[in-house]
């Protein structure tokens, strides 16, 4: 018979489980899954709960949409992930920078 102390770690490890979690661990392996071909070292769960912190929950779900959707899965989630590219500014130049390249055809 096994003591009761070795259900009630089984059942608290289950309990802390959460959508937000899971996101962020399938984000890491994802991107260390590129890291490690490019020599870098891996992203800790601590540094992606750093990096996705401001990021509410339902929006991570579109960001893992738009990345599995993407060519190049790090190069998108960085892109996405950094602040300076969804400025007003920002999204002006795009649309300054689209107009121009439909133009030259």
């Amino acid at each position: 018979m096994k003591h009761i102390a070795s259900h009630l770690k089984r059942s608290i490890k289950d309990a802390h489980v959460t959508e937000r979690g899971e996101l962020m661990e399938y984000f890491c392996q994802k991107l260390n899954r590129d890291r490690e071909r490019d020599g870098f070292g891996k992203i800790t769960l601590g540094r992606m709960a750093k990096t996705l912190e401001k990021i509410p929950t339902k929006d991570l779900y579109y960001l893992k949409k738009v990345c599995d959707d993407a060519q190049n899965f790090s190069k998108k989630f960085w892109w996405e992930v950094n602040p300076k590219n969804h400025t007003p500014e920002a999204i002006a130049n795009r649309k300054v920078f689209k107009k121009r390249y439909d133009a030259q055809g």
